[in-house]
């Protein structure tokens, strides 16, 4: 018998591996290794696991192209463009500069799918516009640019509820129609706090954009526009699968980056492709990691067992939908989001479907949970992005966030305790679940 049993080996190692910065995929594969080697399985297991799962993944070819198409329109000018686009539709109001961020985030969440990318690209041109001239804080730019990051996976298209797909066998298309509302109802909230802080800290209202100049900035902006009414078109219009309009986004970023505005080179276009590889590289070994861990958790019963106790508690649909949010919660204060996706999600899905929650509705709830633990503390990742980008001090860039994710929190109840809110628009589709 073992002195150690097979499961707390693994998980110590993984613990062990990672906290000793051990990328966590990595960690998760030595951790499955060690397990089936200490309960006498074939190790070769653990890479079965992961070639079945990636091989027979069509929909994980997403999240390559998506990366790259977020990769293009930052390397070029359509961030300008949009950028001078939505300040033409609310820079006029008090604290204009802080709603065109918002707006932005917005348009540029039905093109990227990554709230990482959003802060990063966009991000950096925004925060430096507010803070030029000492208009805003340098700290409640960098916070609000987190804030609002944040619909970029909620809005379609979105990388983690393609990753969500893959766990629960759920309809992509039907995900990203479940997230619009939710997107537009926490951008929203965003926009309330935005004008309350301004009103109270009298931040400047933006100078007016002559009339003259409406048709230019309307007609430089449109080809970038046209992206999400391409994308969205194409896959509610049954032309194309979300995995096909990420490679249509894809090509045209590029075509409206090289041709239309000739504003990205070879070399730009190189660099471009070489920070996609690395970034879906990190997320390939996430997955690669999780799906050899997930055999580990199945061959544990783990799922089931988490059933059975949640079942002894005799929980409601609600009480279980607002413990998974405090679960999530607490958790993205300290993992990573697509950890979190990939490894915990997966042993609650059996409880929600026991319980008669809706998986398109419990998908979305998740993903948003996963989102707002990108600004909170002490991990945070967005946090760190903005706090750098803007060279504000972190405690100062928390302590403006904070309004923020108390509105977001409201916006999640409502999507978590009204599920019309998120189903609306996939009925309207045709959504039977």
């Amino acid at each position: 018998m073992n002195a150690v049993d097979p499961f707390t080996l693994a998980l110590l190692a993984i613990i062990g591996l990672s906290l000793l910065g051990l990328p966590i995929g990595l960690a998760m594969i030595t951790g499955s290794i060690l397990y089936l080697a200490a309960s006498g399985q074939d190790m070769s297991i653990a890479a079965e696991q992961v070639l079945n799962g990636l091989n027979g993944s069509y929909i994980l070819l997403a999240v390559p192209l998506f990366i790259f198409s977020a990769g293009l329109m930052n390397a070029g000018s359509m961030t300008d463009r949009l950028l001078r686009f939505c300040n033409l539709l609310v820079g006029r109001f008090r604290g204009g500069l802080g709603h065109v961020n918002v707006v932005q985030s917005v348009i540029f969440a039905g093109m990227s799918g990554s709230a990482i990318a959003d802060a990063a690209g966009s991000g950096k041109i925004i925060i430096d516009m507010m803070k030029r001239g000492g208009a805003y804080p340098a700290s409640y730019a960098a916070a609000i640019t987190a804030a609002t990051a944040v619909i970029g996976p909620i809005i379609p298209p979105s990388i983690p509820m393609v990753l969500y797909a893959l766990i629960s066998d759920s309809s992509i298309g039907y995900l990203f129609l479940g997230g619009v509302v939710p997107g537009l109802l926490m951008a929203l909230a965003q926009m309330g706090i935005n004008s309350w802080m301004a009103h109270r800290h009298d931040f400047p209202v933006a100078e007016r954009v002559p009339l003259r100049e409406i048709p230019r900035l309307t007609w430089d902006a449109a080809p970038a526009l046209l992206m999400p009414v391409i994308l969205l078109g194409g896959i509610y219009g049954g032309v194309m699968t979300p995995t096909e309009a990420a490679a249509v986004a894809a090509a045209y970023a590029f075509v409206v980056a090289a041709v239309v505005y000739r504003s990205i080179t070879a070399r730009e276009t190189y660099r471009t492709v070489l920070a996609s590889a690395r970034s879906t590289a990190a997320i390939g070994m996430l997955i690669a990691g999780a799906l050899a861990f997930n055999y580990v958790v199945a061959s544990e019963n783990i799922p089931n067992t988490v059933r059975n106790v949640l079942a002894g508690w005799e929980l409601s649909q609600w009480q279980f939908l607002l413990a998974v949010n405090l679960i999530l919660l607490v958790l993205g204060c300290l993992l990573e989001g697509s950890t979190i996706l990939l490894v915990v999600v997966p042993v609650l899905i059996p409880t929600a479907q026991a319980l008669g929650v809706d998986m398109v509705h419990f998908g979305v709830v998740v993903v948003v949970n996963i989102m707002i633990g990108l600004i909170t503390p002490p991990y945070g990742l967005l946090l760190f992005i903005v706090a750098k980008l803007s060279d504000a001090p972190l405690s100062a860039v928390v302590r403006h966030t904070l309004p923020f994710i108390a509105a977001m929190l409201g916006a999640l109840a409502l999507i978590t305790f009204v599920p019309e809110l998120v189903l609306w628009l996939p009925w309207r589709f045709g959504y039977q679940g």
